[in-house]
């Protein structure tokens, strides 16, 4: 990988590994000073390594087709472990190893928590997937089916040599966290426990979020997908010190398609893939697995990030699996993993699940949450059962916080006079080029003060809160809106204002309103409102009676100090992030708030 590539990987999806195995019995470890809950563990297991070897080498799979994997052996003062030990490998989209111009080779050791598994017992891999690195192989899409049936191969393949004591499991974030549900599908004998981070459940929802198409993400995306696969030959084997086979595996990355041509020619859930004919967001949909996921009995902990593309997926993984399971909600962003001890999290779950060490993490509440802030909570669900939907009401104003197109209110309360804001939509408007999902695709992430884009928008915000509120769930807005135009995109944002009238960014929810139908879901959708985004259920804006526009925001885990404010802000355009159309003339919208048509933004207030 040359040297500009390298921290796009390292920032673009951080990867990690993912165990599976034969569970052994449980072992009570003996003493005392033993410690084991979220992000704190000692006393169970010994670091009693302090090196590893690294081997590579081609593994054909059902196909033949040969994919570069790394291995990293366990050592103690030059000597390599003798007695089988468990496996944790990923499967990498990004290259599994890369020469930085600095002459380092980089790989998945220098990610410390993976070197605290080595250190532990853990024999690592790391293997690229078809079509990548220097694996051999082209691509037709992503999430294909072929790389849980690679996954299947490769885990099986560990699990027969001789220093893997049968027992396997998977780690990492992003496409690394898709792939270890795709591979559990498969139903692996040997593969026990997975630990995916931040990873993609409904590819329609993330393409077309309410059937806006996220372009910005997924062009920048295909684009680096298109310059580490075309452009950049992956590291080769022991075997291949000249890259000759490296080489012949790079030139068969030249038929991968472009990811984001795919997309963008299929803007509804049951548009066909030209290119294989398949119902691409059904059949590349890791979600659309879950009935053979819950069946492999693979043990699973998700974990998922406030400010991450995907925290609304890994609610619904929870939430439509039945295997032994866990959920962690952290304060983090796509590209985080500080403040969180994530390493000794690993050896929590890998000690339990593939050596057997009665360590109590599934003793514990099945879920955690890190609320922003610093707050931790825990739940037996998710959302927690104490967290029920308050309706805030739209008002008319002022609220005297800020000078927008309408300074409306936010308020509990039912309105009781008839109103109205007319909006001419702003196509300059956009939450900018470091947000959650620019951050996805190798952006910083650092949402500005938004209160200069809020005073183009409509806003309706609270007054200053007399005590603190934690809101922890899924907000649903519910719009009642007219429009100019026989579509448009409606954007809502929460906000919280803090005492100087800075706004800062809460979570956010987008709808085409052609896409406001709503049906039963295919899976359990946490009774959101959920839009099939089928070219059979859409239907342009009526003239002049108003239609509601019920849609979640992202989950989010937040306290509001006392003394702050709640912002709903509510945009036709996020410029630097979604494809809107636009008009000529832009159109007028109106957002209705009266006992007829009262809208409103629900919010899991955690009572």
């Amino acid at each position: 990988m040359t040297a500009s590539l390298r921290p796009m990987i390292l920032l673009l999806l951080v990867l990690v590994l993912i165990p599976a195995l034969n569970v052994p019995a449980p072992v009570q470890a003996q003493g005392g000073g033993r410690v084991s809950r979220p992000g704190e563990y000692s006393g169970y297991s010994e670091s009693i390594y302090n090196f590893y070897e690294r081997h590579s080498q081609y593994v054909a799979v059902r196909d033949g087709t040969r994919l570069a994997v790394d291995i990293y052996h366990p050592t103690r003062d030059g000597a390599a472990a003798t007695e089988p030990l468990p496996v944790v490998w990923a499967f990498y989209r990004y290259h599994r190893a890369s020469l930085g111009s600095d002459g380092h080779l980089y790989t998945i050791m220098d990610f410390p928590w993976v070197g605290q598994l080595s250190a532990h017992g853990y024999v690592i891999a790391a293997a690229d997937l078809r079509g990548t690195g220097a694996s051999y192989g082209s691509r037709i899409g992503e999430f294909i089916r072929q790389d849980a049936y690679d996954a299947y191969d490769l885990t099986e393949w560990f699990a027969a040599q001789p220093w893997c004591n049968g027992n396997v499991g998977m780690i990492g974030r992003s496409y690394m966290g898709a792939v270890q549900y795709m591979a559990a599908s498969t139903q692996p004998p040997h593969l026990r426990a997975i630990m995916p981070e931040m990873a993609l459940f409904d590819l329609y929802s993330f393409a077309y979020p309410g059937g806006v198409l996220l372009d910005d993400f997924l062009w920048g995306w295909a684009h680096y997908l298109q310059l580490a696969d075309e452009a950049t030959p992956g590291a080769p084997v022991d075997d291949d010190p000249y890259s000759v086979l490296a080489g012949e595996a790079f030139g068969q990355h030249q038929a991968n398609r472009n990811f984001f041509d795919i997309l963008a020619n299929a803007p509804f859930r049951d548009s066909p893939d030209p290119g294989t004919g398949t119902q691409l967001y059904t059949e590349w949909s890791p979600g659309s697995y879950t009935a053979a996921i819950s069946a492999s009995g693979v043990a699973i902990y998700h974990l998922a990030g406030w400010f991450d593309l995907w925290p609304r997926d890994a609610a619904l993984w929870y939430n439509n699996l039945s295997n032994p399971q866990k959920l962690l909600f952290l304060d983090w962003s796509h590209g985080a993993y500080d403040g969180f001890e994530l390493g000794q999290e690993y050896l929590r779950w890998f000690d339990y699940w593939l050596k057997g060490i009665d360590n109590g993490i599934m003793a514990e509440p099945p879920v955690y949450y890190q609320t922003v802030g610093g707050y931790w909570n825990s739940a037996g669900q998710w959302p927690p059962a104490d967290a029920q939907p308050v309706p805030y009401y739209f008002q008319a104003g002022p609220s005297g916080s800020i000078a927008s197109i309408n300074d409306g209110l936010l308020s509990p309360a039912y309105p009781q006079a008839n109103g109205q804001d007319n909006y001419v939509v702003d196509y300059g408007l956009s939450t900018g080029r470091n947000s959650r999902w620019a951050n996805g695709s190798s952006s910083e992430f650092t949402y500005p003060d938004l209160t200069g884009r809020d005073a183009r928008a409509l806003t309706y915000t609270t007054p200053p809160l007399a005590a603190s509120l934690e809101i922890t769930g899924h907000p649903v807005a519910h719009l009642w809106v007219t429009s100019t135009a026989s579509d448009g995109d409606f954007f809502v944002y929460l906000e919280e204002i803090d005492v100087e009238g800075h706004a800062h960014y809460v979570t956010e929810g987008v709808l085409r309103a052609s896409h406001r139908q709503t049906v039963q879901p295919p899976f359990n959708n946490l009774g959101l409102p959920f839009h099939p985004g089928m070219v059979g259920f859409t239907s342009p804006l009526p003239g002049g009676a108003p239609v509601e526009l019920a849609f979640d925001l992202l989950p989010t885990s937040t306290m509001f100090d006392a003394g702050n404010r709640i912002r709903v802000t509510v945009t036709g355009v996020d410029l630097e992030n979604y494809q809107t159309p636009g008009l000529n003339p832009a159109p007028t919208i109106t957002v209705y708030h009266s006992p007829a048509y009262p809208s409103y933004v629900a919010l899991p207030v955690r009572q």
